[in-house]
């Protein structure tokens, strides 16, 4: 059987929504923020070099006493958790819940199935860590290792009939559907509850794809015609006219990959990283991932506060925990590595403030 996730009541738009909900979500989402490691508290990090002393300082009165090699993971893993909880309590203030707001949570969901569908093609036999998302959950996790019992009546179940498919261009499918369902979800939304948050996610989107082509050019050298079909090609308009988000990935193949001066042309240049002094230069797609989730971070932090009480907000909140979690988990890992404090925020492109 499927987890509780049908329980969970979902409205399809944001209309009618109580102000009382309203007030009572922005409130809580204020409160969480107030303690998160974002904008001026990241600096609380900056001094840390063990994560032993990461542990307390995220979890005080939680830390655990483990060896280092297996404090890593266990900490990765309540960081995670951690985010997806605070982000499930404010989400919950509203009753039923918007649809774009419960595919936003779920968003954990397709992550662990990607996670799931990669052990099992490894034949590892491990189990992978999957994130609990309680009442807004779909997937019958606890069924693993067994593929169709976990997807047994739900949206997934499709995924059983592509045998002939790895989990590479299955994780392609999951993320082409996933992004399609949140833009509809988005779309269904009221004016008033999406004026920042269609900027922002169509922003996303599209970088996504920018560092999706990078990644398969660089790693799998892969041509034109091979990776277009791994874009999520979702159809917006601006200044009146239809657009593709997956128009500046497109473009960007027909740049060299070691050639920085070529990308200038480009929309998405600024997210490059920098020629060396040596003059040597290929494009990077860890440093443009990077760049690419502070920019969004910074737009979701910027727009915060500015539109109270509508579901933009949630939104903004909700990807501010999410880079809080990115930030957390890499530092976790680097500490792990061996590396200082410094040489994390470097590798992560974060500065303290």
């Amino acid at each position: 059987m499927p987890s509780t996730g049908n329980t969970c009541r979902i409205r399809t738009s944001g209309g009618c929504i109580s102000g009382g909900q309203r007030a009572y979500a922005w409130a809580k989402a204020c409160g969480i923020i107030g303690k998160s490691f974002t904008g001026k508290r990241v600096s609380a990090i900056a001094g840390i070099n063990r994560l032993s002393e990461l542990d307390r300082l995220v979890f005080p009165g939680a830390s655990r006493d483990l060896p280092e090699k297996e404090l890593m993971k266990d900490i990765e893993k309540r960081i995670i958790n951690r985010a997806a909880d605070a982000i499930r309590v404010v989400v919950d203030s509203f009753d039923p819940v918007p649809e774009f707001l419960v595919l936003l949570i779920r968003g954990w969901e397709y992550e662990n199935l990607k996670n799931a569908l990669t052990a099992l093609e490894g034949g590892t036999g491990g189990r992978p860590s999957f994130v609990d998302l309680k009442n807004f959950a779909t997937i019958n996790f606890s069924a693993w290792p067994d593929i169709k019992a976990m997807l047994s009546l739900t949206e997934f179940e499709y995924l059983l009939k592509l045998k002939d498919k790895d989990s590479f261009h299955l994780q392609t499918e999951l993320d082409r559907h996933y992004y399609s369902s949140l833009w509809k979800a988005l779309c269904r939304l009221g004016r008033n509850d999406r004026l920042v948050s269609e900027k922002i996610l169509g922003e996303e989107i599209s970088l996504r794809n920018f560092v999706c082509a990078l990644r398969l050019r660089t790693y799998y050298q892969m041509n034109r015609n091979e990776i277009i079909p791994h874009l999520v090609d979702i159809k917006t308009v601006k200044n009146r006219k239809t657009v593709s988000l997956a128009a500046d990935a497109i473009a960007s193949l027909d740049f060299p990959l070691d050639e920085r001066q070529a990308w200038m042309s480009c929309g998405r240049a600024r997210f490059l990283n920098s020629e060396t002094s040596a003059g040597v230069w290929m494009a990077d797609p860890r440093f443009v991932q990077n760049a690419s989730a502070r920019y969004l971070y910074r737009m979701a932090r910027k727009s915060f506060r500015t539109r109270p009480f509508s579901l933009d907000s949630i939104f903004c909140f909700i990807k501010i925990k999410q880079f809080e979690e990115d930030v957390l988990t890499s530092f976790a890992e680097g500490l792990g590595m061996g590396m200082n404090a410094g040489d994390v925020f470097s590798m992560f492109g974060v500065e303290p403030q």
